[in-house]
């Protein structure tokens, strides 16, 4: 299965195109299962209830077929590899995913803000001083996503190419001091049904909407890197295409214009 003409212009454009029902649900209603009966069994810890936040929840099953089927049995892989190459994805994302719960809130709904993935923070694993980038995001959603504030995954669309215009000016360990002072576009709250799935680009911006809704968000996310990734990673910075062979049509038919 490979991304169309159309699907790759708007990956370009926005930074991420959506998947629609793209993951079957026998895949969706596993993972479903499997992080329901270790929140079952072994609950949430209150003192990692952070880092489980930033990182993942139920840690122990994230590298079980329930949850990497959802990438490697899918088409979610071969569409990947008709954007960034055949053969081209570093075999280590087959390993885990992030599994990313967003529980309902009493309180008003928190707006979102942007982060690019890769940043130090507290509790997310990332060391202090270091930028730990890659190629490409993918998002699963295993519910449903129907409105706003129910802890939407939120883009700032084509904010992609703003910050690789700053990174050019500024260069890319500029990130290490916040997140780039661009002007921001409106924010976009994707809303999905299970086994919906996004592709967006590393270097997108991206958030968490409050949620207001009654019900638990559960989606996981794959982070892909392109085989030559550490060769290339501070140049892909400024050059976020130089990974994605398969998007040099639509890159070069854009720059044409």
């Amino acid at each position: 299965m490979q991304l169309t003409r159309m699907q790759k212009e708007e990956l370009y454009k926005n930074g991420l195109v959506q998947l629609p029902g793209i993951v079957p649900e026998e895949y969706v209603n596993a993972a479903l299962q499997a992080i329901n009966a270790s929140l079952g069994s072994q609950g949430i810890p209150p003192d990692q209830l952070q880092k489980f936040r930033a990182q993942s929840y139920t840690p122990q099953v994230q590298t079980t077929s329930a949850i990497t089927d959802l990438l490697t049995k899918s088409p979610l892989w071969e569409l990947a590899e008709s954007a960034i190459g055949e053969g081209k994805i570093a075999p280590g994302a087959r390993g885990a995913g992030q599994v990313a719960l967003r529980f309902p809130s009493t309180d008003p709904p928190h707006e979102p803000h942007p982060h690019i993935d890769g940043m130090y923070s507290p509790n997310n694993g990332v060391p202090k001083g270091e930028i730990r980038n890659f190629t490409a995001l993918v998002g699963v959603f295993l519910s449903d996503v129907p409105g706003p504030y129910s802890g939407n995954f939120t883009v700032w669309p084509g904010t992609h190419r703003r910050y690789e215009r700053y990174f050019r000016e500024h260069g890319p360990d500029a990130l290490l001091q916040g997140m780039p002072p661009v002007e921001l576009p409106e924010p976009q709250q994707v809303t999905a049904r299970a086994g919906d799935a996004v592709l967006a680009h590393y270097q997108l911006g991206h958030g968490i909407a409050g949620n207001a809704s009654p019900h638990i968000r559960y989606a996981i996310f794959f982070r892909l890197s392109h085989v030559d990734h550490e060769q290339v990673r501070w140049e892909c910075m400024t050059d976020i295409w130089r990974e994605w062979a398969g998007m040099r049509d639509v890159v070069a038919h854009a720059a044409a214009r």
